[in-house]
């Protein structure tokens, strides 16, 4: 009996104590160096941590812009534990069936506050009605939704896309007359954000508005580029191929303007300053500011990404039964030659 038990010791101790420590360890080192991919694993406040903390549930639309980078990092630095809050933040990589289920993961883990920045403004009602139902405010940042009912959403905090596009169009009108360009014909190319969200609809319709004013101007092609370097530069390209005469490019975010600009060296053609193509950017990211002080890109129309304050403080107006506007729109600059070393020194993003 003696030498049985030492043999089943041996056996337990040595084979399977071999298969219980890697079964512990192979998931560790999995982890820890990213093999596990795909699988987004969603922060879940313990009851220690959301004791006296005001539990926000963020999500973001995705991580494809320099200044989405930038307008995460404002959320994040404002709505910390320091300033009494925990946030859950989700990131749905532009895709909005991802933005419905965080929604709908933050209310069953009975969040005090929802944030999300829409990815396209359609389709909100269904999953605003569940939030609506479970007493959880709303607040909506950067892009906009379209609801039947407003009283969805309890606000939302932005930048006017119209605004932003009628000064281009503002901008290029007095662009073209210091030229003594005014009544030439001139071709523009649009590069859209993606379709369907507040800044490319905002955008567009703000300087198609002024551009219709103007019948020597003319939109050769007005299309979408989702807001990437990458595509940027591909739909340029294609633009370069096919039109052999531009003069103004009108882009809706500086990332697609950085991947028009390779387009255009590629192609030999001159841009910016002293170049055959006009360059109007929007963002005002710190990269493309430092290309308005090169004289690479003529004009550069602010949409701030710095948004995370106001909504501390909505929240915190929220939480003492006060009144909240409707909507919020942060202030914005336009950025040329002229005026953008003022700011170039204290731009983080």
């Amino acid at each position: 009996m003696k030498k049985i038990l030492e043999k089943l010791e041996e056996v337990f101790f040595g084979h399977v104590g071999i298969c219980i420590l890697l079964l512990c360890v192979v998931p560790f080192i999995f982890v820890s160096h990213g093999l596990f991919r795909g699988i987004e694993i969603e922060q879940t406040p313990s009851e220690a941590e959301m004791e006296d903390l005001i539990v926000v549930g963020f999500s973001q639309l995705g991580s494809e812009s320099g200044w989405r980078t930038a307008h995460t990092l404002s959320v994040q630095e404002a709505l910390t534990k320091d300033a009494g809050y925990f946030l859950i933040f989700n990131n749905a990589r532009q895709i909005q069936e991802n933005q419905i289920k965080a929604i709908r993961s933050f209310i069953s883990q009975r969040v005090d506050y929802i944030v999300f920045a829409p990815v396209i403004e359609s389709g909100w009602d269904t999953v605003l009605q569940e939030a609506k139902d479970a007493g959880i405010p709303v607040i909506i940042i950067d892009r906009m939704v379209n609801v039947e009912d407003e009283s969805l959403y309890t606000t939302w905090i932005g930048t006017d896309a119209w605004k932003e596009g009628e000064k281009a169009g503002k901008w290029l009108e007095g662009y073209l007359q210091e030229k003594q360009r005014q009544e030439e014909e001139i071709n523009i190319i649009v590069l859209r954000g993606t379709i369907g969200s507040t800044a490319e609809i905002g955008r567009t319709k703000g300087f198609e508005e002024v551009a219709a004013g103007h019948r020597n101007w003319h939109i050769l092609e007005s299309v979408t580029a989702d807001f990437t370097a990458a595509k940027g530069r591909d739909v340029m390209e294609q633009m370069l191929r096919r039109y052999p005469k531009i003069d103004v490019l009108v882009s809706q975010n500086d990332d697609m303007t950085m991947g028009a600009i390779k387009a255009m060296q590629e192609a030999g053609v001159s841009f910016g300053e002293n170049g055959k193509v006009a360059v109007i950017s929007f963002d005002a990211i710190r990269d493309a500011l430092e290309l308005v002080e090169a004289g690479r890109i003529n004009v550069d129309i602010e949409c701030n990404p710095v948004q995370g304050d106001y909504i501390h403080k909505i929240i915190q107006m929220l939480e003492k039964g006060e009144a909240v506007e409707k909507s919020y729109v942060v202030e914005e600059n336009v950025f040329t030659k002229e005026n953008v070393g003022e700011f170039l020194e204290d731009r983080t993003y």
